[in-house]
């Protein structure tokens, strides 16, 4: 690959996050931007979910040949109920537990993009998603389809668990685990130009 045939690096190794890219026509290469995803004492989800998507860039950023550098890219996405960060489920039991308490009611999704280059500039999206109530049968059902185990609040919106959902008040991407308007706004900024 060339040092020119890209416009930014990713630090992520989310497959939805690099599609979301693709899909604005966003030219990247891969970056490890691994970190402790633990927030602190007192952290509001909103302050953690700006800072993961830091750290991240930040770790980006320290794996890139300083001398062919371009900035990185770092988001965060996670889902929040009664101010409760559920993150990604450790096992079936607690991913089930998830997604009993998003039966029924609305909950929130907090995405973050972060971007760092001679700067650090961030984007924040707060989206509300409706979930009807769902049966004990049906989240067994779709526990076992797997599509719940590497998605914060072990549901992805863009799957199969789109027919639990019966309303979205903001960002589609940005619940899928990236803000693309925030993205594009914050690419625009560095001089990026999505859309090729």
């Amino acid at each position: 690959m060339a040092t020119d045939d890209f416009d930014i690096y990713l630090a992520s190794a989310s497959p939805r996050r690099r599609e979301l890219l693709q899909q604005i026509g966003v030219r990247y290469r891969l970056v490890k931007g691994d970190i402790a995803e633990v927030p602190r004492p007192g952290e509001t989800p909103r302050d953690y979910v700006l800072r993961m998507a830091i750290e991240k860039a930040q770790a980006g950023k320290g794996q890139v040949d300083p001398t062919r550098f371009k900035p990185v890219l770092g988001a965060d996405t996670e889902v929040v109920v009664d101010n409760e960060i559920f993150g990604k489920p450790r096992d079936k039991q607690h991913g089930l537990a998830m997604l009993e308490r998003l039966s029924g009611r609305t909950h929130e999704v907090i995405s973050a993009v972060a971007l760092v280059g001679e700067t650090v500039t961030t984007r924040l999206n707060v989206s509300q998603v409706s979930f009807r109530p769902t049966s004990a049968a049906e989240r067994e059902k779709y526990w076992q389809t797997g599509e719940p185990l590497d998605k914060a609040g072990a549901y992805g919106i863009q799957g199969m668990a789109a027919i639990f959902i019966g309303g979205l008040q903001g960002s589609y991407s940005a619940v899928m685990g990236l803000p693309l308007y925030e993205t594009a706004e914050l690419l625009q900024a560095a001089g990026i130009r999505p859309l090729g």
